[in-house]
């Protein structure tokens, strides 16, 4: 009888327990349809305690040490050292060409034998109670030092501001002006993060794929063993990254420097080098690069990284590319819509009616307002039709990614606005619910005085920038910043919002050009910096990085970085002759800072009124906005009718916003990109998925490394020495260094030559 009842008992138990894992699987499925769940992988991940995603899981550790040492004299030290050393280089050579950019690959491979060997040499002597040695160099403390090193290590957005203050509208303010903008425009944006971090952190959902290639190297670089999914055998992850990192630095000296035609590989132009159907074609400089393939990683991974893009987004991303610009825009150009045939069909530049590049300075009186008499003798503003698109393109991100998250993520949104740390079905969640979390006060702190710097700034210097503009762009930026958070964790894409802030104030205050600048710069650097905050933090939590820490490192890291980048930018226009002049001797020339001040001028002086309201040239790519607001509404009720169709995996967000690096970046960054990530993310991931889930993350950071450190020696070795002479009669001048200049496609041969003395467009503007 006992045997029986025992038997009963242990029915009921498995009973229990099979209610409770349905539970605990139920929950682990996240509230909207998520292209990147397999539902048996999501249940193999739930069933080892780990998480439901394979991607996650053969990146990172599903286990926690909290004794591992992070809060360090050691990890601050080397943390601090990078916050100052690597934004201050990069500020410097932000304003030459050619440049080099310090990444934070660079950092994160530094630091680790600067680590090991301090753990070697350093005494364990005490300074306060605290060694300066805490013993070997932990994986925590690395992670630390490298969030420090990245958060502030791009040239800060506002240094721009100032620059083109000075160089374009002589207005020089003092150091208390330009640190309060740079520390408003930077900081800000990470208390609004604070706020999004149970959106776009917690949830097991948001996966943030760039993340788990650092994982994979941080794992890596500290870990003894194999720690991820399978028993795939062959060489150690070391080996493998070691291997790879060097074949990639050996490899870059080829297309960086001695045979650069393997970066722009367009050899069907090489042919018909003057052929100019042919160069718009298959030309990778001013055309649509159906040549298909590069050999130069720095160019494929120029938008990111193919082996770390789920292959579902890389496909909507190759999608709208085809469409926009393989079907659509040579059906444009060769009926010349916008009178395109009289200028390249894909460039970087603006035009004037005789297809030269647009004299802003034609157009603006001596205190840079607009002169109209000016204007109207001279020319309305051209785009290639590549650049035309892209606008159009920008606009229907803006609806589609509102219209889209209502559609798939609101029932995301709200369960996620109820739910606990602790209450996530996500190991890491739970692992990381043991560290006390920052407190909301915190965020309401740097919110509330990077709020008091932005309007003293706008207000006691001359900006002509009403408060209430200022007030507008943070709500933008707020409004935005959980819909495009959660399309960038998922597929890897950020929607920008640079474009439709400048139409917003462009429109609002016509002929204010500083004003503009600001307002884009909070607008959408707030929102930028946001999604930087908590992908650091998606980071720590992958990392198990106490998350108080990590705020704190991250503030003190972007007031150091910002405030040396003034430093730095200061010294330049004080001690280097001719700073911005486009004949600088030593190549100082500032193009990021020439492009943001031309940008400047064309939306804040000329306006969009005059290129985009009803009338003008323009007019036709508004409607845009009304294409990105019905598309993702057709898309949710395809899928709803067809759930297992391939609508599922339609993301139309992704498919605007995905070619948004057009221009600078053109097809040589977008085709071969798709083509490596079908073989990687499809392809290996489907039929040798053991060998992908050990090497495919730390093949993409060995790569992403190699050439990183390639370029840095490159530039300081060969380019940078002697003003560049170095080879420039022998390596520089041969056949592999100047084939793909001497196109159709590099010179940017219009389809149309104007006859002199004549001019295309409108009669009056």
């Amino acid at each position: 009888m006992s045997d029986v009842k025992s038997e009963s008992e242990k029915c009921v138990d498995e009973e229990k327990a099979a209610v409770n894992q349905a539970k605990v699987f139920e929950t682990a499925i996240p509230d909207f349809d998520d292209p990147n769940i397999d539902k048996e992988a999501a249940a193999q991940g739930i069933l080892e305690d780990d998480s439901p995603y394979p991607e996650v899981r053969s990146a990172v550790a599903n286990t926690d040490d909290p004794d591992i040492p992070v809060s360090t004299i050691r990890s601050w030290f080397l943390g601090v050292c990078c916050a100052i050393l690597i934004p201050g280089l990069n500020q410097f050579f932000y304003m030459r060409y050619p440049s080099v950019i310090v990444t934070g690959v660079v950092a994160l491979l530094i630091t680790f034998p600067i680590g090991r060997a301090w753990a070697r040499v350093i005494p364990s002597w005490k300074i306060f109670g605290v060694s300066l040695n805490p013993g070997p160099f932990s994986i925590k403390e690395h992670v630390l030092i490298t969030i420090m090193a990245t958060v502030g290590y791009q040239s800060a957005y506002a240094t721009d501001i100032v620059a083109v203050q000075r160089v374009f509208y002589d207005q020089i303010f003092n150091f208390g002006y330009k640190w309060m903008i740079v520390m408003s425009t930077q900081l800000i944006g990470f208390s609004i993060g604070g706020i999004a971090r149970r959106f776009l952190v917690q949830p097991p959902s948001m996966i943030w794929p760039t993340n788990l290639v650092t994982c994979a190297l941080f794992n890596t670089l500290h870990a003894q063993h194999y720690a991820g999914m399978g028993n795939r055998g062959g060489i150690s992850r070391e080996k493998f990254f070691l291997y790879a990192f060097l074949g990639s630095a050996i490899w870059y000296v080829f297309p960086g420097y001695l045979f650069s035609a393997l970066s722009y590989f367009s050899w069907v132009c090489w042919i018909a080098p003057d052929n100019i159907p042919v160069n718009q074609m298959f030309g990778y400089i001013h055309g649509m690069g159906m040549s298909l393939i590069t050999f130069d990683w720095a160019q494929i991974a120029y938008i990111g990284s193919p082996l770390a893009t789920p292959w579902w987004a890389e496909a909507n991303i190759a999608v709208g590319f085809t469409f926009f610009f393989w079907i659509l825009t040579p059906a444009l150009y060769y009926t010349n819509a916008w009178y395109s045939e009289y200028l390249p069909i894909s460039s970087r530049t603006s035009f004037d009616n005789i297809g030269n590049t647009y004299n802003v300075s034609r157009i603006i009186n001596a205190d840079t307002t607009f002169n109209q008499e000016a204007y109207s003798a001279y020319s309305p503003l051209f785009l290639s039709t590549t650049f035309a698109i892209s606008y159009g393109l920008s606009f229907a991100s803006i609806t589609a990614t509102l219209t889209h998250a209502f559609l798939y993520f609101r029932k995301q949104i709200w369960v996620q606005a109820r739910r606990a740390m602790h209450e996530q079905p996500d190991i890491h969640a739970r692992l990381m619910s043991r560290y006390p979390q920052v407190p909301q006060w915190w965020y309401i702190v740097i919110f509330l005085s990077m709020f008091v710097f932005g309007v003293i700034s706008i207000e006691v210097w001359e900006t002509k920038f009403p408060v209430q503009y200022f007030i507008l762009a943070l709500v933008i930026a707020f409004v935005y910043i959980i819909p495009i958070g959660m399309i960038q964790a998922i597929t890897n894409q950020q929607v920008g919002l640079n474009v439709i802030t400048e139409l917003i104030i462009g429109y609002a205050l016509p002929g204010h050009p500083v004003a503009m600048m600001l307002f884009k710069t909070w607008g959408y650097i707030t929102m930028a910096q946001a999604l930087q905050f908590t992908s650091d933090f998606k980071l720590g939590h992958y990392m198990k990085v106490p998350p108080r820490i990590m705020f704190i490192a991250q503030v003190l890291a972007t007031v150091i970085a910002g405030t040396v980048q003034l430093g730095v930018q200061s010294w330049m226009f004080t001690n280097i002759p001719d700073l911005c002049s486009s004949d600088q001797k030593d190549g100082f020339i500032c193009p990021g800072t020439q492009v943001f001040g031309t940008a400047s001028i064309i939306w804040g002086v000329i306006g969009p009124a005059r290129q985009f309201s009803k009338g003008q040239i323009y007019y036709a790519l508004t409607f845009f906005f009304l294409i990105g607001f019905i598309c993702p509404v057709v898309a949710y009720f395809l899928t709803c009718k067809f759930p297992k169709s391939i609508m599922r995996y339609v993301n139309f967000p992704v498919i605007f916003s995905g070619t948004g690096y057009i221009p600078p970046a053109s097809a040589v960054n977008y085709v071969p990109w798709t083509i490596v990530g079908f073989i990687f993310q499809y392809l290996m991931r489907r039929r040798h998925f053991s060998w992908w889930t050990k090497y495919n993350y730390v093949l993409s950071a060995a790569l992403d490394a190699g050439v990183a450190v390639s370029a840095v020696l490159i530039f300081f070795c060969l380019q940078f020495p002697r003003d560049g002479t170095i080879g420039l009669n022998n390596i520089q001048t041969w056949w592999g260094n100047s084939v793909y200049i001497n196109t159709a496609d590099a010179m940017g041969t219009p389809m149309k030559a104007l006859p002199d003395g004549e001019f295309f467009g409108p009669k009056t503007w």
